[in-house]
């Protein structure tokens, strides 16, 4: 099966990729990859504006559209990176040394540690200085063949440093090739100075804090961190309402380690996504998949934290939810800036296929973000588009260590 569909005069195209094989991850043409084989690609302003077999392609004026060939190697959507903490200052490589010698994450903490030392560094950190240190990491996923990364505040834990995290991450999406979107996750800890006060802290976030991000459009998606050692399910139901009110959709970070119904409460929201889920259970499968709501899973965070328990894979795909896979890069349980390597993992710890993890880091991924017009390779779509010197698709699951990516064009322009 093939898409051909003309969008402009065919002497219009500004460019027209050939003699290539396209994983367009649209499963109305297949259930794996989507594969249209011998194929050629359109690009107008942008978008896709034609793709099908090459024995299909419209004439077109050769000496008046640029065109290049892909000389047999494969297309797919440029991937997604959904779930990301890429803006903090400092470094959590002691720690890491420390659990690895016996000392327990509550003695890490009681000695300064933890997610409030990284809040000691990030708010000690200026704007450039936060910028430079993302940027490096943003590069490493762009060199991946990453097109679009969702970034999270969380490490300031006040209104001027959430609001700072923002600032830079919206900063790194107008002067970075690759489209940042930008969630709010004031409720992702309790800062040091609100120890056992954390309903002080939640009407701080429902109020102050996020109507200065939304006063400043700093935010495309309001998260919070529903766990026992989090925020509790009321508290998160709070934050989710103080969201509605502005209009922005929410996630939320749900069943990492005990089940506090996180999954279910943000499913009841309509919301994009419940994200780790470790521990969710049947009902909350349930909610999601009633609500349309994305299960994203984080193995860099289940492999370096050394879990065990899995999430429900066959729960959620007997129950059709869109499985979606992300880095959840970050400091101190998931510092693994690789979205291939979150790949590889969700095939070898959680068993997923390799066409299962490619949907999951495209159209899944998109899914999780609340946007319709990238995560496959279609007309209308963006053209977002990697290019990849490998024999199969699978292969992106299947190899580190060897950079695969040819050419990536973001929105149409090759960078």
């Amino acid at each position: 099966m093939t898409q051909s569909k003309v969008s402009h005069s065919q002497n219009e195209w500004d460019l027209l990729i050939t003699d290539a094989n396209i994983a367009t991850m649209d499963n109305s043409i297949d259930q794996a990859y989507g594969t249209i084989e011998n194929a050629a690609l359109a690009i107008k302003d942008g978008y896709i504006a034609w793709l099908g077999k090459q024995t299909d392609l419209p004439a077109f004026d050769v000496f008046a559209t640029p065109t290049i060939s892909a000389k047999g190697q494969w297309l797919t959507p440029g991937l997604i990176d959904c779930h990301t903490h890429l803006v903090f200052a400092g470094s959590r490589a002691e720690e890491f040394e420390q659990r690895l010698q016996g000392v327990s994450y509550e003695q890490i903490a009681a000695q300064g540690g933890g997610i409030a030392s990284t809040v000691r560094a990030t708010r000690e950190a200026d704007h450039e200085t936060l910028f430079v240190l993302a940027k490096d990491r943003l590069n490493a996923l762009y060199s991946e063949g990453v097109s679009t990364v969702e970034i999270k505040s969380g490490y300031g834990l006040d209104c001027e440093n959430e609001i700072k995290i923002l600032e830079v991450a919206r900063l790194l999406g107008e002067n970075h090739p690759v489209d940042v979107k930008t969630t709010f996750l004031g409720a992702h800890a309790l800062p040091l100075e609100y120890q056992g006060r954390s309903d002080e802290y939640i009407e701080l976030v429902c109020t102050d804090m996020l109507e200065q991000v939304v006063s400043a459009d700093l935010a495309d998606a309001v998260d919070a961190f529903c766990e026992n050692v989090g925020f509790s399910n009321e508290q998160t139901r709070r934050v989710f309402n103080a969201a509605k009110k502005h209009n922005l959709p929410v996630k939320c970070h749900a069943e990492q380690l005990s089940n506090q119904q996180g999954a279910q409460l943000v499913a009841e929201f309509k919301g994009l996504s419940a994200d780790h889920i470790e521990y969710l259970d049947e009902a909350g499968v349930k909610a999601m998949a009633d609500a349309g709501t994305v299960a994203v899973l984080l193995p860099g965070a289940f492999y370096f934290l050394r879990e065990t328990k899995q999430p429900p894979i066959s729960l959620l795909k007997q129950y059709n939810v869109p499985i979606a896979i992300s880095t959840d890069f970050n400091p101190g349980t998931s510092p693994l800036c690789s979205l291939q390597l979150m790949m590889n993992m969700g095939c070898t710890l959680f068993r997923l296929t390799p066409a299962e993890t490619l949907a999951a880091v495209t159209r899944h991924a998109a899914m999780a973000l609340g946007l319709a017009d990238r995560g496959m390779l279609k007309v209308g779509m963006r053209a977002d588009i990697a290019h990849w010197q490998i024999s199969h698709p699978a292969q992106l699951s299947y190899q580190l260590g060897v950079n695969k990516l040819l050419n990536l064009w973001i929105l149409g322009r090759l960078n």
